[in-house]
């Protein structure tokens, strides 16, 4: 089918920084991707199949859709009508400090975890679909704000807190690299590098690092790179800026993986979280 069946309308919420989507897609929707931001969402017409937590799972029209910070997932449409969803992007600290408020403390980081990935929870549905109508379409701070309040506290109900574990060395040197990565994000790091920081030979480090975080070290800091491409956007620095700050060889590259990841280009991205654009745009392939 042509590209231009396919739609993205994104808008972003300065005061609270959270982003809404609704969007259509046919066939291929988006490469495996993460966000910095809890995902909550819904499908509203078409299945909508996407990887996530190493499991394939199938949204159908009603459910209500949960992604904690840094899961990977993807995106596709197993039938020919494709799929329509809205999202709602909450940002780590907004949702922490509004779950702090409700004494139910700070379940927002990447330790919490939802109970399932999938709910057919329809109270939840609907006051996603609420809350996202109301950031959407620009209802005003009290319609916001209440809304969202709503959300959240049946939010609550879907949140769990992992439980503090001991991690083996293995696991530790794993966290050491991935720590390594963001500290020198920007730098062209290579896999000798990691395995003399890390004291492990490179194709055993690759091994390990995948069954530690689900994801190469490349498509890691791939992934990495990104999430800090968009919160830079956001704030209204060039693309071009963007590129050389997160790591991207140049602007282009850049623009080829964000595309891949969030279906728009770094500069329709930047002009949207601006306000400056509102008008859907033909999501690219």
């Amino acid at each position: 089918m042509p590209a231009n069946n396919d739609w993205v309308d994104f808008r972003r919420d300065d005061e609270t920084g959270i982003e809404s989507v609704n969007a259509h897609f046919r066939g291929h929707a988006y490469d495996p991707h993460d966000h910095d931001e809890l995902l909550v969402g819904v499908t509203q017409q078409g299945l909508q199949r996407f990887n996530c937590h190493r499991s394939l799972h199938t949204s159908t029209p009603g459910r209500a859709i949960l992604i904690e910070p840094g899961a990977v997932h993807d995106g596709h449409a197993p039938d020919a009508a494709g799929f329509t969803y809205v999202m709602l992007y909450l940002p780590q600290p907004w949702v922490a400090e509004m779950m702090q408020r409700r004494g139910l403390g700070d379940v927002s980081n990447i330790e919490g975890a939802f109970r399932h990935t999938l709910t057919d929870d329809a109270l939840l549905a609907s006051a996603i679909q609420q809350a996202w109508f109301a950031v959407h379409q620009g209802e005003g701070r009290l319609a916001r704000d209440q809304s969202l309040d709503h959300l959240l506290t049946l939010l609550a109900r879907h949140l769990d807190t992992k439980p503090s574990v001991q991690h083996s060395e293995a696991m530790r040197q794993m966290q050491l690299l991935r720590d390594y990565l963001h500290d020198f994000m920007a730098q062209d790091i290579g896999l000798d590098e990691l395995a003399r920081l890390s004291g492990i030979d490179r194709f055993r480090l690759t091994r390990q690092f995948k069954q530690a975080f689900g994801q190469s070290p490349h498509a890691y800091l791939v992934r990495l790179r990104l999430r800090s491409a968009r919160a830079l956007l956001a704030q209204g620095i060039e693309p071009v800026q963007v590129a050389t700050q997160v790591g991207f060889a140049d602007q282009s590259h850049l623009g080829r993986w964000f595309q891949r990841a969030y279906r728009m280009t770094p500069a329709s991205y930047q002009r949207q979280c601006t306000n400056v654009l509102y008008a859907s745009l033909p999501a690219l392939r």
